[in-house]
């Protein structure tokens, strides 16, 4: 792949992200400041890394978007891909999402966090700002559940960042825009597909919300993730999403279902030599449910303070328990994800594969099947059409759009033209 040697050398860095900008060096996010490469990189060579990890048959949706999320194997690593353009042409934000499947003992968590997946039903929030890692650490619980129990578990994921191997669990994962239209359609879809735990990539509008609490509310442990830097902030960003006549309803909702919310962001620890999560965990006790249900979210963290004995952290006494901590999961020696790279092609695969007789520690499924060795043969499912609506200035077949690229003065339409006959 032409991302490789880029990726290549953001992982050599320890990089969190790498950015791609026609004319400009690569950009390397290292310990949450910015590095450049040396040399600047050509608009048609981004172009080509675009047209790669996009795929001729989800092109049209990025030449109507102007703009695609992948994720994507490259040189060993799993990274999320946003495809996007710019004033300069097709640029590319890259996130480094490791080389190992993410658990609570890997991420460097307290255990405590691994419990929230004990529930039966209910809803646990994992929060924070953009980057914080908010992604890898419900991939750990999803492994927990994988790891200790048989239940039933549905992702529903914009894109996939991390592949589950089915061990004692039974692993659904469903990615918006391949798989299923919308957040909206796939939460309409989970309630009758018997699911134990149901996870949402992120809630990000008001209609998934909804469905998300009556997911909660419905017999289900629902796991998700959320904008928002404290627990506080979480709760008055969901009930703050609906109308005014509509937000005593969903505060007494949420009070109902919540078990509880994690905050989190990243800090460099001198003894870990990296950066690892502090974390605010919430428990919904009866105080917090209150709090909630009367909507007074400014006194939540008044309650966690004074709850340490019901299993509240509050941010100092997280950081405390960091601080006293000498061991740290550096990552030398993990194993690798377990994914094969080939189910991030364009085209979405569906390996139809029978569960086998039990073999091999901790797996009820044996074997687990891979695309590389289907069961029964794969079928190859177009993409589907995203349910945003197109721009009111997005290209149409009568009327396309002409991109400045580089500095050639060439237009997005004729470099691709130039690229095919090319080849």
């Amino acid at each position: 792949m032409l991302l490789a040697p880029l990726v290549e050398s953001a992982r050599r860095r320890q990089a969190s992200d790498l950015h791609l900008e026609p004319g400009l060096p690569p950009a390397f996010r290292v310990r949450g400041a910015l590095e450049f490469g040396d040399a600047p990189i050509a608009g048609r060579a981004l172009l080509d890394m675009a047209r790669e990890i996009v795929g001729d048959a989800s092109w049209p949706e990025f030449l109507a978007r102007r703009s695609f999320d992948a994720s994507r194997v490259v040189a060993g690593t799993r990274v999320r891909v946003n495809v996007l353009q710019s004033a300069r042409g097709v640029g590319l934000a890259v996130r480094l999402l490791g080389q190992t499947q993410p658990s609570i003992e890997r991420l460097n968590l307290h255990p405590e966090v691994g419990e929230l997946v004990r529930h039966r039903h209910g809803l646990v929030l994992v929060s924070g700002a953009t980057g914080s890692g908010k992604s890898s650490t419900l991939a750990a619980l999803i492994e927990r559940i994988n790891g200790t129990e048989a239940r039933h578990v549905l992702t529903i994921e914009a894109p996939i960042e991390h592949v589950f191997r089915p061990r004692r669990a039974f692993i659904r994962q469903r990615e918006v825009g391949r798989d299923t239209p919308s957040f909206e359609q796939a939460l309409i879809d989970a309630l009758r597909e018997d699911p134990d735990v149901v996870v949402v990539g992120e809630m990000r509008d008001p209609e998934t919300m909804r469905l998300t609490l009556a997911a909660a509310e419905t017999g289900h442990l629902v796991l998700a993730t959320l904008h928002a830097a404290t627990p506080a902030e979480a709760v008055t960003r969901i009930v703050s999403a609906f109308s005014a006549e509509g937000q005593a309803g969903v505060q007494a909702q949420l009070a109902a279902c919540l078990r509880a919310i994690v905050c989190q962001r990243l800090a460099f620890s001198s003894v870990a030599q990296r950066l690892v999560p502090e974390l605010e965990i919430c428990i919904a006790n009866d105080a917090i449910r209150n709090h909630i249900r009367e909507g007074h979210a400014h006194r939540i963290q008044t309650a966690m303070e004074t709850g340490a004995g019901e299993g509240q952290w509050t941010l100092p006494r997280y950081r405390r328990w960091l601080a006293e901590r000498r061991t740290f999961h550096t990552g030398a020696g993990d194993p690798p994800p377990d994914e094969p790279e080939q189910l991030t092609g364009s085209a979405a695969l569906l390996a139809l594969a029978a569960i086998a007789e039990p073999s091999g520690a901790g797996s009820v499924f044996g074997r687990a099947a891979t695309i590389d060795e289907p069961e029964a043969p794969a079928v190859a499912i177009p993409p589907m059409p995203r349910t945003a609506a197109r721009p009111a200035s997005a290209p149409t077949s009568a009327q396309p759009a002409t991109v400045v690229i580089d500095d050639d003065g060439l237009g997005l339409d004729d470099l691709i033209r130039q690229i095919e006959r090319r080849r």
